[in-house]
């Protein structure tokens, strides 16, 4: 009797133990199936202002990870007013993200965007200049100064029209040696040695650390930028831009901006 019993006890024993050995197995796969079962499937092409590269690289990582059967492709960064322009003019984007309420406007009254555009985050001018700070700068007058060679961004650029916002508020006059399509230039041109000092975002600064080091402008807030983020109408995939909107704006999204030194709306 005992020798039928100890074999079927066995074979329940095994039973039980294939039975275990699978459970986290399917237990994994069902959490690594997960963020596929969103439904999301296609491609995003986003278009965002060139301040803000680092911070959007990151969140389209993230926003990758929970939707992986999404292909993010790569981020057109540039100043705000070119790619509202290529918008306008049929360029395939499926998100834009600017930095000014202005330029979002150019798109808006084009009629190509899904839906009313929503600030996401805000930021404000710094100066920047090479580490060590030569010239010695420390504040918005002495960019004016001779022998001063500051760059900052075109005028029909947000941080171009911030900067001379600022500026004027403050009296200061100010001949550049360049101006510059898109903030990202700006650093570069500061980072290099080209120019002695250079009015970039914080953000930009916060990115570019070892590279180029910031002064704080006490009145910056006369010149605050918002930056507002929509869909693009036409999308070839409309559910998968109003959810990158929609990660952009919820708590999450805004964290990881704050992360990279944005303020909030």
């Amino acid at each position: 009797m005992r020798t039928l019993v100890v074999p079927a006890l066995a074979a329940l024993l095994a039973l039980s133990g294939c039975s275990a050995n699978a459970s986290p197995a399917s237990r994994s796969s069902a959490t690594s199936a997960s963020p596929s079962v969103t439904g999301l499937h296609g491609d995003l092409t986003v278009y965002a202002a060139a301040s803000l590269t680092a911070a959007f690289n990151d969140l389209a990582a993230r926003f990758h990870k929970s939707h992986p059967a999404v292909t993010v492709k790569p981020i057109d960064y540039d100043g705000s007013q070119i790619l509202a322009t290529q918008i306008v003019q049929g360029a395939p984007a499926d998100v834009f993200a600017s930095a000014d309420q202005q330029t979002m406007d150019t798109v808006r009254e084009a009629g190509l965007t899904a839906s009313a555009p929503a600030i996401f985050a805000t930021n404000r001018l710094e100066i920047a200049v090479p580490p060590g700070n030569p010239k010695k700068i420390r504040s918005l007058a002495q960019l004016g100064a001779p022998g001063v060679q500051t760059v900052i961004c075109g005028a029909a650029v947000p941080c171009g029209a911030a900067a001379r916002t600022l500026l004027g508020a403050d009296g200061v006059k100010l001949t550049p040696v360049s101006e510059e399509q898109n903030v990202s230039a700006v650093v570069t041109k500061v980072a290099s040695g080209a120019a002695d000092a250079g009015l970039v975002y914080v953000t930009d600064i916060k990115s570019a650390a070892g590279t180029v080091e910031g002064v704080s402008i006490p009145d910056a807030g006369k010149a605050v930028n918002s930056y507002p983020i929509a869909a693009v109408r036409n999308a070839p995939d409309p559910a998968v831009a109003k959810a990158f909107v929609a990660y952009v704006l919820s708590p999450s999204g805004r964290e990881v901006l704050r992360s990279y030194g944005f303020g909030s709306p």
